[in-house]
């Protein structure tokens, strides 16, 4: 039987991934940890949505939609992957307790913190963003004044590195 990861090594994890699969695994992770729920076959698409979303699971799907733009936009503010990271993680956190059901925002909301203090501990930026908003990483930043143009929505190839199958 395989050990519960500890805060330090979910903290490395973070802080070493590279691409949306690594923190995906992580999300993943994490979430069974700490509610002993799991769901595979799930897809992410980057798409450019309004400034003010961060993400978005359509209840019935497998899918999770990233904005990439404010992706982009935290990766320039901050210029940090760990803070990046730290987003990312957050907001796929968030879609994907959606994906299992949780379907009510401040439910949802209320997990990602909970899951996050066990899963980080109070004091790391990933616990501090889910008890705040991890829209505070763009403080001071104008984001009314921020236009990208809108792009083909992409899939991220081998997003879930499970060998299960699911049916859609």
């Amino acid at each position: 039987m395989s050990e519960t990861p500890s805060i330090e090594q979910n903290r490395l994890r973070l802080d070493e991934a590279h691409g949306y699969s690594e923190l995906w695994e992580l999300v993943k992770d994490t979430a069974k940890t700490a509610l002993g729920e799991h769901r595979v076959g799930m897809m992410l698409f980057l798409d450019d949505l309004p400034i003010q979303l961060g993400a978005y699971h359509p209840v019935g799907t497998n899918n999770i939609v990233l904005n990439r733009t404010l992706v982009q936009v935290v990766e320039a503010a901050t210029k940090s992957q760990r803070l990046v990271n730290a987003f990312i993680y957050i907001l796929l956190l968030h879609e994907y307790l959606h994906a299992l059901g949780y379907v009510r925002e401040a439910e949802a909301r209320q997990l990602v913190y909970q899951v996050s203090e066990r899963s980080f501990g109070e004091d790391h930026i990933v616990s501090r963003l889910a008890r705040t908003s991890p829209w505070a990483l763009l403080k001071g930043v104008p984001l009314s004044l921020i236009e990208a143009p809108k792009r083909v929505m992409e899939i991220v190839r081998d997003f879930e590195k499970s060998n299960q199958r699911y049916i859609v």
